[in-house]
């Protein structure tokens, strides 16, 4: 083989496997352009959910996820405005029957007796988180679901009880962090989510400018909002809300729902 002809192969070659090279190294693709997703969740059914931060989402125009325990005083006071959330095409996520989680982890102290999951059994955990998609049903008619854990805790008994449960799901907020770190090696069942406690709204911009800047999601589950428990102001909240809405070529922000069917049928073609 002569010189020329050696150089002429090799070139060849390069030309063959750069396109699949590059083609490895794209960003993942969110629709319409955005650099991220970002969903707006909320554990709990608590009142100031209602009251301060469903009219916020409304008046930007976002959709968010209301993940809801069906003790929770709300679901018996304020059905009708669960309702309306879902009519309002907001999505209602699982969050278990009794909010039950492990007394024996660290700062549990506050987890009653009949509450501690580490007396239930992983059957009657699996149970009650059925009979929660039943009584979603009820609410908004609705089929697909998402679920988040109390506490993030999966075992009952010692034994992980979340395992079982998805074929229930689309997807499963299951692991502690605001921002996933590769799309390509996201488990769906296991979404790292964050909780945000008073904290500004400048430091949950940078929480989805980073996810921005990475090309994946942040998830967010606030609590209280302007009042209730783990709570983040009103002011805050809306500082991210407004910020998302005014950079919507930025960010896709919407149900957990739709963002991780979306994230499966892209996974699916890869």
């Amino acid at each position: 083989m002569t010189t020329q002809t050696h150089r002429l192969l090799i070139t060849l070659g390069l030309t063959l496997v750069a396109p699949l090279t590059l083609a490895t190294e794209l960003p993942f693709a969110w629709p319409n352009g955005a650099k991220a997703a970002v969903n707006l969740a909320y554990d709990d059914a608590l009142d100031s959910q209602l009251d301060k931060a469903i009219p916020t989402l409304n008046k930007y125009k976002i959709k968010g996820t209301f993940y809801l325990n069906v003790v929770s005083p709300t679901l018996t006071t304020r059905l009708n405005d669960w309702r309306a959330v879902a009519q309002k095409d907001h999505e209602l996520g699982n969050h278990s029957i009794f909010h039950q989680c492990s007394k024996s982890s660290p700062g549990r102290e506050w987890v009653t007796a009949d509450r501690d999951l580490d007396k239930v059994s992983v059957i009657q955990m699996q149970d009650q988180v059925k009979v929660t998609n039943a009584f979603l049903h009820a609410i908004d008619g609705k089929t697909e679901r998402t679920f988040t854990p109390p506490c993030i805790d999966l075992k009952a008994s010692g034994a992980n009880y979340v395992d079982g449960l998805k074929s229930e799901f689309v997807a499963i907020k299951a692991s502690f962090g605001g921002v996933t770190p590769d799309m390509k090696t996201l488990d769906p069942y296991f979404v790292p989510v964050d909780f945000p406690t008073d904290v500004t709204g400048e430091q949950l911009i940078a929480i989805v400018k980073e996810a921005a800047a990475k090309g994946t999601m942040a998830n967010f589950t606030f609590h209280g909002i302007g009042g209730d428990h783990l709570v983040v102001s009103k002011e805050a909240h809306e500082e991210l809300v407004k910020y998302l809405a005014e950079n919507k070529d930025i960010y896709w922000t919407d149900t957990f729902v739709n963002i991780m069917k979306y994230v499966k049928e892209q996974q699916a073609k890869k």
